[in-house]
């Protein structure tokens, strides 16, 4: 199922990938290809240096400024003010946001430092629900459509089940009661090891939502995002629902009116 040709094009994508752990630095560039080939979207692709390890900087994140939208794919950063003041601009503007798994836990400043405020900050008050924990990394996760979202315009294509490599997040009890949750996930297996869960831990948690960032910008969230993920056209197809939503294409979203 395609999406309208035209429904990206002139909007500037911004892709801010800043991680160690699922190779955003990849996966990240492929689908901002993706955005800019099939739909007609400017895209600007940025990662940290000199390599995914170093958490202080992302270079070029003066991009921010002339950005429709930024899709954030990041985890522990330590950005210096003069870069992290971007991102603080961009929300600012009430502009849109998509966050991808890690960024639920973006920055991870010192005690003490001017940002570490947005330790928790930016999961909580930006994408709706902080870093908590997982269910060990062996484990798969279940997707199934929020029944309540069934016709929300970001699953239309979208199967009403899949199963993918990500291991589920903990999320409850967020998000809070303004988000719209799209999907949810059932851990497969999930790891015994003491820290992952306890027994009334519940094994459901949204993987998928929607909200309205403190100033006004849509927010898509979602806690998936392994690299196995990207190979399924459940959840490419997702992220590009997401994007046209995230600047009010939604319209243009194949199934939707003109």
């Amino acid at each position: 199922m395609a999406l309208s040709n035209d429904s990206l094009i002139g909007k500037h994508l911004v892709f801010v990938c800043g991680e160690d752990e699922y190779e955003s630095e990849k996966t990240m560039p492929i689908l901002a290809r993706e955005a800019a080939r099939k739909h007609g979207a400017k895209v600007t692709v940025l990662t940290a240096g000199p390599d995914p390890a170093n958490p202080t900087s992302i270079a070029g994140l003066e991009a921010l400024e002339t950005a429709d939208l930024a899709v954030f794919y990041i985890r522990f950063r330590q950005l210096p003010e003069e870069q992290f003041r971007y991102i603080r601009e961009y929300l600012d503007a009430g502009k849109p946001v998509i966050g991808l798994r890690t960024s639920t836990h973006a920055f991870q400043y010192p005690e003490g430092h001017p940002l570490q405020e947005w330790n928790d900050g930016f999961g909580i008050d930006v994408l709706g629900a902080p870093w908590i924990r997982h269910f060990g990394h062996s484990s798969t996760t279940s997707v199934s459509v929020a029944w309540a979202a069934v016709e929300h315009p970001i699953l239309r294509g979208v199967p009403t089940h899949f199963e993918c490599r990500s291991w589920l997040y903990q999320v409850l009890p967020y998000p809070p009661e303004e988000t719209i949750p799209l999907l949810n996930g059932a851990t497969i297996n999930p790891e015994d090891n003491g820290w992952s869960y306890t027994s009334d831990t519940p094994r459901v948690h949204p993987v998928a939502w929607i909200r309205t960032h403190g100033d006004g910008g849509r927010v898509f969230t979602t806690t998936m995002g392994h690299p196995e993920d990207f190979e399924l056209e459940a959840f490419r197809r997702l992220l590009l629902n997401g994007m046209h939503w995230a600047v009010g294409a939604e319209h243009l979203i194949e199934g939707g009116s003109e």
